[in-house]
């Protein structure tokens, strides 16, 4: 993990404070990590070049920002209540202590990635950040609006149309399960047995309005299923939709809500979960669910670059939200939509996207093989194409678990390694959604040396917090590399105390954010997300296509 502007990292050898049952750990900078060197497609005697080496382009990579409504109705956060119930296992966490200083965490990266200049390997510019989806927690039009004042700059409102928190971390909400830093009453559950701390005020500064600097590089957008799905999982029903803009929010499940199959009842009718007490809140006529058309037209509206932010007028008219895009010299990028609308966090290809995808790798491929593995060619111009998607291989599943009975064509992460393996041009896979850095080699089937990288990168909501540079260079030996470097945001290893005036500013509450996720107890330090050395700072290694 390695901030590029200061070649420093968080997280190694963190200083300990001691809280009342638990460590609450502080940060402190440290030393980058090292490139390592992964050969696992072209075999460990390969030898990087000292010569010849030559840059091709150099591209972000940011996902799962999951910026929320914290105080929506329709966020079912007294799950937590049932966290020892197994059937609830799928439905918990529901609520992050960090999530409403959130846009503050993504301003910071956004001010970062406006300075990294560029990557450390070659020092080539950052040409375009590509998101993976979840940039939105909760299908809603007011997050969606949020995502595009924060990404194209001006005057934000961090809680999402509210100007004042009203949600499950005020005091004086029902339940101790969820922190609460302006104190009062007993300790909750963070602060009691986890050490969090009292940041009395914190919850004012976090919906006090900033003014975001915008991202000034270009970005493509992406959905996943938290863009189309009530906590990523639920189809936004219509008695839901209802419960929306009112100024109700539930507080305890009834006593007849079946548990028996509980990930299905809320994929299908979460509004069974709204039936018992509920607290008065205040109500905001943004609220509204929004479908795959709403969300490709609001990036057409945003003024930002590229023109849709890759998608394009015929998403708008088919309802689509699968793309190609061609602003990289000799590179197409192919953002796929594995979003299941139908319900559940997994994502798979119908029949109709694994054929319009088999027709744009063509286009880019003077030569590909046929299922029967026949060689053909094509006569077209060769491009190296970058894919991107929300869910990767482990998370694109054929067949619904929820609906048995795959369509004809469908495709999961098996079938559609199969099918970018055909296409030899297929270089690298960049995705997100299980909030884990991970990077893994794929090897085409009898072609040493040839295949694709996937990589996955953590998620800005959660620890560690980063984005991550790859870099494609020519090495001119026929091999390509892609030399990825973490990017932590620049903003303070500790955050300041709760009078000082930075803790109101951006960067002050992007390092409380970090700070906070890092001491979760399901998704902190030590729970994994940011991989292993081998999936963070990595030069990965393939034969070019073309030389297999």
């Amino acid at each position: 993990m390695s901030g590029t502007t200061l070649d420093r990292v968080l997280g190694a050898g963190p200083v300990l404070r001691r809280g009342r049952d638990a460590d609450y750990r502080a940060l402190d900078w440290h030393p980058g990590e090292p490139h390592l060197t992964r050969r696992d497609l072209v075999g460990p005697t390969w030898t990087a070049p000292r010569t010849g080496r030559r840059a091709r382009a150099c591209m972000a990579h940011v996902t799962d920002l999951q910026l929320a409504d914290v105080c929506s109705p329709a966020r079912f956060e007294y799950f937590h209540g049932h966290f020892a119930d197994p059937r609830m296992r799928a439905l918990v966490p529901m609520h992050r202590p960090q999530e409403a200083i959130t846009a503050h965490a993504v301003e910071a990266l956004v001010r970062t990635l406006n300075r990294v200049g560029g990557g450390p390997a070659t020092g080539h510019p950052v040409q375009v950040v590509l998101t993976t989806g979840d940039a939105i927690d909760n299908a809603q039009w007011n997050e969606l609006t949020l995502l595009l004042e924060v990404l194209g700059g001006g005057p934000v409102s961090p809680g999402a149309g509210l100007t004042a928190y009203d949600g499950v971390q005020a005091v004086g909400w029902p339940h101790d399960l969820f922190w609460r830093p302006d104190g009062g009453g007993e300790p909750d559950l963070f602060r009691a047995r986890y050490g969090f701390p009292h940041r009395p005020g914190l919850l004012a500064a976090a919906f006090a309005p900033f003014v975001a600097e915008g991202l000034r590089l270009p970005w493509l957008g992406c959905h996943g299923n938290h863009e189309a799905l009530v906590a990523g999982v639920g189809v936004p029903t219509p008695a839901l939709a209802e419960l929306l803009p009112a100024g109700r929010k539930p507080v305890e499940m009834g006593p007849d809500v079946q548990l028996d199959d509980a990930l299905a009842l809320f994929t299908r009718s979460s509004e069974a979960f709204t039936t018992a007490g509920a607290r008065s809140v205040a109500a905001l006529a943004g609220r509204r669910f929004i479908g795959r058309r709403e969300f490709v037209a609001a990036h057409l509206a945003d003024g930002g670059e590229p023109a849709g932010h890759g998608f394009t007028a015929a998403n708008l008219r088919d309802g689509t939200a699968y793309y190609a895009w061609d602003g990289l010299p000799g590179i197409r990028v192919i953002c796929l939509d594995t979003t299941r609308v139908t319900g559940g966090g997994d994502g798979s290809l119908d029949a109709l996207q694994v054929r319009w995808l088999e027709e744009r790798l063509r286009e880019v491929s003077s030569a590909y093989r046929a299922p029967d593995g026949t060689l053909v060619r094509t006569g077209n111009e060769d491009r190296l194409v970058v894919l991107t998607s929300h869910h990767g291989s482990s998370t694109l599943a054929r067949e619904d678990p929820l609906r048995p009975g795959a369509e004809a064509g469908a495709a999961g992460g098996a079938e559609l390694r199969a099918v970018l393996h055909r296409h030899p041009n297929v270089v690298l896979w960049l995705n997100g959604h299980t909030h884990v850095s991970e990077v893994r080699p794929w090897p085409a089937p009898g072609e040493p040396g040839g295949g694709f990288w996937e990589v996955t990168t953590c998620a800005v909501v959660d620890w560690p917090g980063q984005a991550r540079l790859v870099e494609l260079l020519d090495n001119g030996d026929g091999t390509l590399s892609l030399v990825c470097t973490m990017v932590d945001h620049d903003s303070p290893a500790r955050p300041p105390g709760p009078f000082e005036p930075a803790a109101r500013g951006p960067l002050g509450l992007a390092s409380l954010h970090r700070e906070l996720a890092a001491n979760v107890p399901w998704s902190g330090l030590d729970a994994g997300l940011s991989g292993r050395p081998t999936d963070r700072n990595v030069e990965l290694v393939l034969r070019a296509p073309g030389t297999r």
